[in-house]
């Protein structure tokens, strides 16, 4: 029996109250004054007056109560060959070293401090020093373009940067350090320091007087035996600044602060993940993503679980069973990862051969998050795994579950296609583009009535106006997650699209997670996409182009095309024939024969007003 209701409607009824006791969980350098101030920041700020420190939080307080030789980070990685642990007192160790290197290079309070790094174990140690600091990191994803990582300097004029020789990727060397000083020197904002992490695949040349090596300086930090005690900072200060993916032109920096995001993360392992102290975690996601930043660092280590640190892929490295190997040797109970990772595997292994080969024993729950998990994706990991798959739905903005399955709480019935219901904190509501609210099972506008919860952004780094027109202002005392969906009869959030891809033919609004979720039930397609073309790209008429990637081995005929027809024609129609099968498909890259390969074509209007 889920005690979700209960838990659910004590928040609504009392916000404050319910956050304050979860708060209880943080260890406080100065306990807050509010739980809430209503009048502080732009829609409120959590924790007024308290201070802390996260790195605090994160591991000494481990140490100190009796889990100092327990795993902190199990380091696995298949593109080298190599595997490392660290203790929780080990993990310190590192940090208090790195922060004292920091700290002799003139860093404090405040400062901000890019890291460009590859899935190492070095990374976290940064964001971890950063944090016992006070300094403000800003982690950029290892191997970003020159350019984009100019502007992410400019934005946040760091005072040092953490970086490494080179990231690896299957089959190549993607070195580093010439990206990054090409951005330095794009760049008008330019950092005093670098730490340069060398690594035997590619090593780089040092430019004297502002590169140093990572290993020597902190080797010395080890040996001088310095201790750096952990800097106490304002709840409401933040911890890092986080920039989203696809930006263009002027970066949108997400704040984070640091005691909101300690207490909602502290909350969400047991409550939506279910998993206690001492439990080994695994978020199949990279440290330059938000899931990295909350799932494979600070959610786990504030709750003293074992991280893994994955520096691979999901297949070929060295194939689509990497991700039970891991599972297998290290125990792993509870493993978050994107849809597109099992897409890809089963690609690989429709059969799920490889599973049988790991003992998964210990393995009892998969969670999916980062995009729309397709029903047929869920179902093919239910058959083959035999464990609940969890979808759950959340942004770079709010840091934690928006909507999800609360395992913690006892598990709901699985709609497909739902990541079920809201969290505490979130008050979902459905509203037309009028800002009227939409009755159940209406495809509208997804937004969350203000204030957001503990460890949602509180604002952009240097853009207050620019935060409130692109998420406040559209929907007046609501957050706009730019998301569209309906909440059915029972309150299950439903996911379609971004707003800006609901695709408007003949007076219907269509979804493209609808269209996409027919596609990929086929048995021959790996994974696919369905994007809106504009009149006058479509050179014609507005259409809807669809992109799919065929399973390894299949062959893709005429046959596979009808099945398709069929069942786009039967979604939600109710006509058993379906649309006209010769209108559906015109082919605009690669006929539907052969093998194994990516196919683009256009569904025509007449056929796309079945896909609603």
């Amino acid at each position: 029996m889920s005690s979700y209701a209960e838990v659910y409607g004590n928040w609504k009824s009392d916000p404050e109250s319910f956050w304050a006791e979860a708060a209880k969980e943080i260890d406080w350098v100065t306990p807050p004054q509010k739980t809430f101030d209503g009048d502080a920041g732009v829609y409120g700020r959590w924790y007024a007056g308290g201070t802390c420190n996260t790195c605090y939080n994160s591991l000494d307080r481990h140490v100190e109560n009796g889990r100092a030789d327990q795993p902190a980070i199990i380091y696995d990685s298949p593109i080298t060959g190599s595997q490392k642990t660290y203790t929780y007192s080990e993990l310190l160790n590192e940090v208090n070293a790195l922060a004292s290197v920091m700290r002799d290079k003139g860093i404090t309070k405040g400062d901000r401090i890019i890291i460009y790094m590859p899935m190492v174990p070095e990374a976290a140690v940064a964001m971890l020093a950063c944090a016992r600091l006070g300094a403000i990191h800003s982690v950029v994803f290892g191997g970003f373009a020159a350019a984009e990582l100019a502007t992410r300097i400019d934005d946040c004029a760091p005072k040092m940067i953490i970086s490494a020789s080179c990231g690896i990727e299957p089959g190549r060397v993607v070195k580093y350090k010439p990206l990054l000083d090409e951005a330095i020197e794009l760049s008008a904002s330019k950092p005093e320091t670098t730490l340069i992490l060398q690594r035997e695949q590619e090593t780089c040349d040092l430019i004297e007087g502002r590169d140093f090596d990572y290993a020597s300086l902190t080797n010395e930090a080890k040996a001088s035996g310095n201790i750096v005690e952990c800097v106490p900072v304002e709840a409401t200060d933040p911890l890092y600044i986080l920039y989203t993916s696809g930006t263009t032109g002027q970066p949108k920096g997400v704040v984070r602060d640091n005691g909101g995001h300690m207490v909602a993360l502290k909350w969400s392992m047991k409550a939506i993940y279910d998993v206690d102290p001492g439990t080994v975690y695994w978020a199949a996601s990279d440290v330059g993503w938000v899931v990295g930043h909350s799932y494979i660092v600070y959610a786990p280590l504030l709750h003293g679980c074992t991280t893994i640190l994955f520096e691979g892929k999901p297949v070929g490295t060295p194939d689509a069973g990497t991700f039970w190997r891991v599972i297998s040797e290290h125990d792993v109970e509870v493993l978050f990862t994107a849809p597109t990772a099992f897409r890809a595997i089963k690609g690989q292994d429709p059969n799920g051969e490889f599973i049988g080969k790991y003992d998964l024993s210990k393995f009892r729950t998969l969670f999916l998050a980062g995009e729309r998990a397709d029903p047929d994706t869920i179902h093919w990991a239910e058959e083959k795994l035999g464990v609940p798959v969890i979808d759950h739905w959340w942004q770079t903005e709010t840091g934690w579950t928006i909507a999800g399955n609360p395992m913690g709480l006892g598990q709901l019935p699985i709609k497909y296609g739902s990541p079920t219901v809201p969290m505490p904190g979130y008050n979902m509501q459905v509203l037309n583009d009028e800002g009227e609210p939409l009755g159940a099972g209406e495809l509208g506008n997804i937004v969350v009535k203000l204030p957001l919860p503990p460890g949602c952004f509180p604002t952009l780094w240097n853009a207050e106006e620019r935060f409130k027109d692109a998420y406040l202002s559209e929907f007046p005392g609501y957050y706009k997650t730019a998301d569209a969906g309906y909440i059915d009869e029972d309150g299950y959030l439903f996911i379609m699209a971004r707003t800006d891809d609901i695709i408007n033919v003949a007076g219907h609004r269509l979804s493209t997670g609808g269209m996409e979720e027919v596609v990929a039930a086929h048995k021959d397609v790996a994974e696919c996409a369905v994007i809106g073309v504009s009149q006058a790209s479509a050179e014609a008429e507005n259409r809807t182009r669809l992109t799919m990637t065929m399973m390894e081995g299949s062959r893709v005929g005429k046959a596979a095309e009808a099945d398709l027809i069929i069942g786009i024609g039967k979604l939600n129609s109710g006509e058993e024939d379906g649309p006209d099968n010769s209108r559906f498909l015109t082919v605009m890259k690669n006929k539907l024969s052969g093998f194994h390969g990516t196919i683009m074509c256009n569904i025509e209007p007449e056929i796309s007003r079945y896909v609603v």
